[in-house]
């Protein structure tokens, strides 16, 4: 994560893992939501914020949930249920749920598929959002199989050369089993930056940066400057001359993947807030594992030995950075801001929740 989005070191509360997790859990069971779906959220965000991923971990998102639960925008303990079954092809409705709790089991049903006919693929329509994608592609790897997850996220992106909000943020989570390197985990939406950094930004008093957002009227921003009001997100490329076209197509991927295929429409036209793609490839059905998993590791290897260009100390792929995060997380605490703290306590205690900060 850019050094901008930060928590810096001498503000920062360190909470260990198991106390976040704890307290997200007792917070949404005190909500009304079933406490072993209450333990997966949390599950699920604290794996955000341990893996570095902040936009979506405990910081910004639960504030949102519990919103969207007061509002019964979402339906607290949901019942998924499979709408078409074509073997290796599953199609669920999410009952409105917490993307978090319908996500894991629709993952673990494309595992399961896999295993018997090579891949599986599951969507999910009518649900909510579901926190990092890398979470659901990261289940396939103890499996020795290929994960890929897809999301909608929310329609707030100007496709290349527009000035309204029509395209969806819609990111893309892949990870793939090594034997000795870090495996490759890969997890970044289509628009140019996750609209989550934007609170990140706003509450450490940050700047965008060129080719991250429009203004209002569709100029793209090309200067470092604050938030501007009525903003817009870009698609991943910022502008046509360095590659906006390229972001656009991909969210459009994404959109068709996940909302579209599973009935609800797509972009502007969803029916429903959210939905979820879940793919995994059981490398055994299409290789040797074992010459897979030293391919991959020569791959990686390779990758980080790599000569660094001018004023860099490394390179790195994806999954590296957010390993040593997790390294650092569990033995120290994951950094948050005082802000975010103090939040979780007043929400427990106006609901007679336990904590742990």
């Amino acid at each position: 994560m850019l050094d901008r989005f930060k928590v810096p070191d001498d503000l920062a509360v360190r909470v260990a893992p198991e106390a976040m997790q704890a307290t997200i859990a007792a917070l949404f069971a005190a909500h009304g939501v079933p406490r072993g779906d209450a333990e997966q959220m949390a599950d699920v965000l604290v794996y955000a914020d341990v893996r570095g991923i902040d936009s979506h971990g405990a910081s910004n998102m639960p504030r949102r949930y519990l919103t969207w639960l007061e509002r019964g925008q979402v339906n607290g303990a949901p019942r998924a249920r499979v709408v078409r079954d074509a073997g290796a092809a599953v199609t669920f409705d999410g009952d409105r749920g917490f993307g978090l709790v319908v996500g894991a089991p629709a993952m673990d049903a494309a595992i399961e598929r896999a295993r018997r006919h090579g891949v599986g693929v599951a969507i999910v329509g009518n649900a909510a959002h579901y926190g990092p994608a890398a979470y659901y592609a990261h289940r396939a790897l103890s499996h020795d199989m290929i994960g890929i997850s897809m999301t909608t996220g929310g329609v707030l992106v100007t496709p290349t050369a527009g000035a309204e909000r029509l395209l969806g943020l819609n990111p893309i989570g892949i990870a793939a089993p090594s034997r000795e390197e870090v495996p490759f985990i890969f997890d970044a939406s289509m628009s140019s930056l996750a609209a989550n950094k934007i609170a990140l930004l706003n509450r450490l008093g940050g700047k965008v940066l060129p080719g991250w957002v429009a203004r209002a009227d569709g100029s793209p921003v090309m200067d470092e400057e604050p938030v501007p009001e009525g903003f817009m997100m870009l698609p991943l490329g910022g502008t046509r001359e360095i590659g906006s076209h390229k972001g656009f197509g991909l969210m459009m991927l994404v959109e068709v993947l996940t909302s579209v295929l599973a009935g609800m429409g797509g972009g502007p036209f969803r029916r429903a807030d959210s939905a979820h793609f879940f793919l995994a490839f059981n490398v055994a059905a299409f290789t040797d594992l074992e010459t897979f998993k030293a391919d991959m590791d020569a791959y990686l290897r390779r990758l980080l030995e790599a000569k660094p260009a001018p004023g860099e100390t490394r390179v790195i792929y994806p999954g590296i950075e957010e390993a040593e995060a997790e390294a650092e997380r569990r033995a120290n605490g994951i950094p948050y801001h005082p802000e975010v703290v103090d939040w979780y306590r007043k929400a427990c205690a106006d609901v007679g929740a336990a904590h742990r900060l």
